[in-house]
């Protein structure tokens, strides 16, 4: 059984997800959100971060894509962990995506828990918290959302969009989307639909949340209770997913944890159980687990070619947008054939379009990594892409 976190206060959760530690923006009853799911949702609230200096021109804005479980804390410090943002290996004053040169953007998703719009936050018509009463969400609807967001920001093109996993999802979507509005693409570990396995993976989570006696039905902020169980164990199957069998190797082998020989219980005897046992007590400090529920289900749902005519080419054809696809060789969740799909879609359209596949070992979150052969290329393809848009400072 996984072990429980400290007692979380549910009562900041709940702030955090109304009244954010982010800038936020909220739409009203007469600027509503159309969801794919056909709901026309309003009031809505988008938090965001914002990092660097938007030039005169309007002409540096990088939109960052969160993955999963990701936020908008792309390189502040997190205000519920106290952790590092999430991407700072790529992020920053020097970094690859220069916060010195171009103007950084990313908002929490829709059906996220850290201050834009979700089950976590509170329905104005019932005063409590949305739970399952929150309209179900895709990958569009919150590419929708984002485009809200620029709107009201007065920016009406990005340089660049990029983001890994499902925020690879959402950079292919607003190629498809909106391709005038994005000059580059820079999709990581990604592809143009959820394959069935990950959808299994996915469905074994949300059954663990649900089936966690304190989810109450989605209810449990209304009955202090939390599931935390479930949501731990959902985290501890998808991580696996995560890591390959040589970085677990690697970093784990067979090796014991603060002893020399097996218990002969079903403690954690080994260093590997009690690594993912760690990832799933720390999860739930942060996250939902209705929003897990509701994102893990917008990553099923996406599927571009589906809107397309069952051809994902013409989702991107006349796009002026130029792109630069990366995989890793050891991402056995998004493998390298389904960034091979998405380079050989964007030849059939007519697009510029670079890959990238990285040998490494360390698996799909080799985008969060020390990963400097990846550092190299987003460099590089952003520097080539900067001078082709005439950007002031274009190396």
């Amino acid at each position: 059984m996984v072990g429980t976190a400290a007692t979380i206060d549910l009562a900041d959760r709940r702030r955090e997800a109304d009244q954010p530690h982010s800038l936020t923006v909220r739409f009203g009853m007469s600027n509503p959100l159309r969801l794919d799911a056909g709901v026309d949702f309003a009031p809505m609230q988008i938090a965001y971060q914002t990092y660097g200096t938007l030039n005169p021109e309007r002409s540096n804005a990088i939109l960052v894509c969160h993955a999963l479980t990701g936020d908008q804390h792309v390189v502040n410090t997190h205000p519920v962990t106290g952790k590092p943002g999430w991407w700072e290996t790529m992020v920053g004053p020097g970094r690859p995506i220069d916060t010195e040169r171009y103007f950084v953007i990313c908002a929490n998703v829709v059906g996220g828990c850290m201050g834009s719009s979700g089950p976590a936050s509170t329905n104005p018509a019932t005063g409590m918290p949305w739970g399952l009463d929150f309209p179900v969400i895709t990958v569009r609807d919150m590419v929708r959302a984002q485009a809200m967001l620029l709107d009201h920001l007065g920016i009406e093109s990005l340089f660049a969009v990029t983001g890994g996993s499902m925020g690879g999802m959402q950079v292919l979507q607003w190629a498809a989307s909106y391709p005038q509005r994005v000059f580059a693409a820079l999709p990581i570990a990604g592809a143009t639909r959820h394959s069935a396995q990950n959808i299994a993976f996915h469905e074994v989570g949300r059954q663990a949340v649900m089936a966690d006696p304190d989810w109450r039905a989605g209810r449990y902020f209304a009955e202090g209770t939390n599931p935390r169980r479930g949501l731990a164990v959902a985290r501890m199957a998808a991580h696996i997913t995560y890591l390959s069998d040589a970085a677990l190797h690697r970093k784990f082998g067979r090796r014991f944890q603060d002893r020399d020989n097996p218990t002969f219980s079903f403690d954690a005897d080994f260093q590997v159980e009690s690594y993912l046992r760690h990832q799933g007590i720390t999860f739930v400090e942060r996250f939902d687990a209705n929003s897990y529920l509701y994102l893990t289900r917008a990553m099923d749902y996406f599927d571009l070619a589906a809107d397309y005519e069952g051809v994902v080419a013409n989702a991107f054809r006349g796009a002026p947008t130029r792109f630069c696809v990366i995989s890793f060789t050891s991402d056995w969740l998004f493998p390298t054939a389904e960034s091979r799909a998405i380079v050989h879609a964007l030849n059939a359209a007519g697009a510029r379009v670079s890959f990238a596949e990285i040998t490494t070992d360390k698996g799909h979150d080799a985008f969060l990594l020390d990963e400097p052969e990846l550092f190299a290329i987003v460099r590089g393809f952003l520097d080539g892409a900067a001078k082709a848009r005439g950007l002031r400072g274009s190396r």
